[in-house]
């Protein structure tokens, strides 16, 4: 077994194609980087106002069906890692996501355990590379998606109604919420300190007593508030 630091990219450089090289490079120094920060994560102190914070990249999420038909009937859908929150986790498998106008953005992550819908959580940023307006809501809402074409190693699936930008949102559990004084639908205001100290309104609360309290931000707004690591926000109240 190799060490977290040795690239394996480095054994075969010529069988892989420059967007699979790049790919693995960033996947080995991620899970680097992950073994080097283990356990580091910050946690509040009881009875704080402080949510730990997590930057949400573009990912998607699949149903075994159409996982099948981008990667073979007898591929499994494997996990790579697991995510801060129970049972959720980065697969190993990637896709290649296309816009209407024909542009690209490839290795977008799949994450797991799949799912009931095909959704495929975007930044604006990303939204308006590819040609297309998703509308900003919460996960699983799709009757206003906008449509994709996924491409996987078996084949591609277009996607009428997939592409969302999730709204700012808390999970959290509902002692967590009763501590706020919030309650499952509800919106609230939280603010990140630093040297582009930010307010962020319209941020949704979700409730599950099997979740971590965290506050998921996309990539944009964790760079318009400067955000380069693990940090907490401060919770400013109900809206």
């Amino acid at each position: 077994m190799r060490s977290p630091g040795e690239c394996a990219c480095a054994k075969t450089p010529g069988s892989l194609s420059h967007e699979a090289l790049v790919d693995l490079i960033v996947r080995e120094v991620s899970l680097a980087l992950q073994v080097k920060t283990a356990g580091k994560r910050p946690v509040p102190d009881p009875g704080s106002r402080k949510i730990p914070l997590g930057v949400s990249n573009r990912h998607i999420h699949l149903t075994a069906g159409t996982f099948r038909r981008l990667f073979g009937e007898h591929t499994a859908f494997e996990q790579m890692r697991p995510l801060y929150q129970p049972g959720e986790f980065a697969s190993n498998h990637t896709l290649t996501i296309v816009g209407p106008k024909l542009r690209s953005i490839p290795a977008v992550r799949i994450l797991g355990p799949l799912r009931t819908y095909d959704q495929v959580e975007l930044s604006l940023t990303d939204a308006i590379f590819l040609g297309i307006d998703p509308p900003v809501v919460n996960s699983g809402s799709l009757d206003a998606a906008a449509p994709l074409t996924l491409v996987g190693p078996a084949g591609s699936v277009y996607l009428e109604k997939c592409a969302i930008i999730a709204s700012r949102h808390i999970h959290m559990t509902n002692r967590d919420a009763d501590t706020l004084g919030v309650k499952d639908g509800d919106y609230c205001r939280v603010r990140v300190s630093g040297e582009k100290s930010t307010i962020f309104e319209n941020v949704l609360i979700r409730t599950n007593d099997n979740w971590l309290l965290q506050i998921h931000l996309d990539t944009d707004d964790a760079n318009a508030a400067n955000i380069r690591e693990d940090t907490f926000v401060e919770f400013l109240g109900k809206m």
